[in-house]
């Protein structure tokens, strides 16, 4: 029962991983401006404020990636997060072949010096990842995809939030959009049609 419940969870990675990857596609020869096919009139003010909640619960919704992939190719730095993602794909992967050949794919791109999309990890990490790569395992990246995602978590994510990306978001001025963010202060003047909150007391 435990693993159908398993492998259920591993299809539903899989398929929102998917999803995330169709969209995004390869950074090479990309502008930092580039837009893609989800633009921030598609994502709800609700949703995207969950994002601030904490960097996992950002990862946890496909267009929260999304977003945040877009502001990381404004600092040229979208290789950590696919990466991130690669890893996660790369954990649910059953065919010792299918890992293998992934492995390779995954050093090849990300790791090893002088990489297309080589992340930014220290020095006995990356040599630790060389050695796991005579014998790749499920758990072979864990090591460099947490200094990536602590990196991200540290550096990128509260700059993420600060962002004219994010900002553009969270402060569309939507239907309720103003009554969500400043619901405590702003109803009674909104039940009297008296509202006179300046758009600059955000």
């Amino acid at each position: 029962m435990k693993g159908n419940s398993s492998r259920q969870k591993d299809k539903e990675r899989k398929s929102r991983l998917g999803l995330f990857l169709t969209k995004s596609g390869s950074h090479e020869n990309v502008s930092p401006h580039k837009k893609t096919n989800t633009t921030s009139s598609d994502i709800s003010v609700e949703a995207a404020l969950q994002w601030s909640d904490s960097f996992e619960e950002l990862l946890k919704h496909t267009d929260g990636v999304e977003t945040f992939s877009q502001f990381l190719r404004t600092e040229f730095s979208e290789e950590n997060i696919e990466f991130w993602l690669a890893c996660e794909e790369y954990k649910t992967i059953d065919s010792e072949t299918k890992m293998l050949s992934k492995a390779k794919y995954i050093y090849s791109v990300f790791i090893e010096a002088e990489a297309p999309k080589e992340v930014n990890i220290d020095y006995n990490t990356k040599t630790a990842v060389k050695k796991n790569m005579e014998h790749p395992t499920r758990s072979c990246f864990e090591a460099a995809q947490m200094k990536v995602f602590s990196l991200m978590k540290k550096d990128s994510y509260p700059r993420f939030l600060h962002s004219d990306i994010y900002m553009r978001i969270t402060r569309r001025k939507g239907p309720g959009a103003n009554m969500f963010r400043r619901r405590s202060r702003s109803c009674v003047f909104n039940e009297r049609g008296e509202a006179t909150t300046e758009p600059s007391a955000w």
